[in-house]
């Protein structure tokens, strides 16, 4: 697997340039939609297009360097957004939601690395309104409500407040420096005088993301706890591997398993609002989600934490590693 790895670090760039295709990861080969014990680079594409329908440069090789490849339709990856009612003290598993968003799922009941105080982690999407920090969608100490707003929460149902967050960088956006704001309303003076209908946008570069993940600080310890609801208490930490069987608890779909199909995935995800985001070092699973799922925390069969869930597709689940997850937020089980 580690040449695979490597293979597929060197190749992304110019496979994810080719029609259609949104992912790459390292797992193995699929035969007849079940795994075999051949090793591929997984490339995963929205849909499967006829090759006598694509030029012969946009054709995925069957072999990378003697590895071989293998096509999967996964359809369009999007954040997943939809036990819905009031509980106390909430658990892992229930609907929760920053207060401008519908409802996501509480994932788990984190501790600071240093001070050790109880957090509420889910997904950015989820507590912070998939901001990347300088756009006004979200700001440090805003509510969060139990359940999500999508569930009838409103202001009487504040569980906590947003404490931090990872930002996530969509392709394009508008760009912080005011050097470059600066440079972008200078050139459109000029632009206008030779164009009057034209405007000039500069888009900062996008960065990869690793994790959609955030913390909340609850209004009161005694206001949550860490069971997660129908899978008990967290057991450690798993060592992830491609076929390693998964399960989660969340908001819409409940419990769910799946099995781990790929991973190391380097993903394009839909964030909304006509914005998309560029995930690395992702695990993708098969279905085993539906809106509203997110910020999910994902366990193995002995209740070792896998991942954050936080975007997926009818045909494919995308989680974020929980090592991933709590060094850049730095918490600990």
């Amino acid at each position: 697997m580690r040449k695979i790895n490597r293979l597929t670090f060197l190749y992304r760039n110019d496979l994810m340039k080719k029609t259609n295709v949104v992912g790459i990861g390292s797992g193995y080969k699929l035969k007849d939609g079940k795994e075999t014990k051949v090793p591929s680079i997984m490339v995963f594409v929205e849909r499967k297009i006829p090759k006598a329908d694509l030029m012969r440069n946009q054709i995925i090789p069957k072999k990378i360097e003697g590895i071989h490849t293998d096509v999967i339709e996964i359809g369009e990856i999007k954040l997943l957004s939809e036990r819905t009612s009031k509980i106390r003290p909430a658990q892992p598993g229930i609907s929760i939601g920053h207060y401008k968003i519908s409802a996501g799922t509480f994932g788990a009941v984190v501790r600071d690395s240093r001070t050790k105080e109880p957090y509420i982690l889910s997904n950015n999407h989820i507590l912070a309104n998939v901001t990347n920090g300088n756009d006004g969608r979200a700001e440090i100490g805003d509510p969060i409500l139990q359940p999500g707003s999508y569930d009838g929460g409103t202001e009487n149902d504040i569980i906590g407040r947003l404490h931090k967050f990872v930002p996530i960088n969509t392709e394009g956006q508008q760009p912080s420096c005011p050097i470059a704001q600066f440079v972008e309303k200078l050139l459109n003076r000029v632009l206008k005088l030779i164009k009057p209908n034209y405007k000039m946008k500069i888009g900062k570069y996008s960065f990869e993301n690793v994790v959609d993940a955030a913390l909340a600080k609850p209004i009161s310890q005694d206001e949550i706890k860490s069971e997660i609801l129908g899978l008990g208490n967290i057991a450690g930490i798993s060592i992830v591997k491609p076929g390693l069987e998964i399960q989660k608890s969340g908001r819409s779909s409940g419990i769910t398993k799946g099995k781990v199909r790929a991973v190391n995935v380097f993903i394009q995800v839909n964030v909304g609002e006509g914005r998309k985001a560029i995930f690395s070092k992702q695990i993708m699973s098969g279905p085993m989600a539906d809106p509203g799922d997110s910020g999910s925390i994902v366990v193995d069969t002995e209740n070792k934490a896998v991942g954050l869930l936080f975007a997926g597709s009818a045909m494919a689940t995308i989680i974020n590693p929980i090592e991933y997850v709590l060094k850049e937020l730095d918490v600990e089980l």
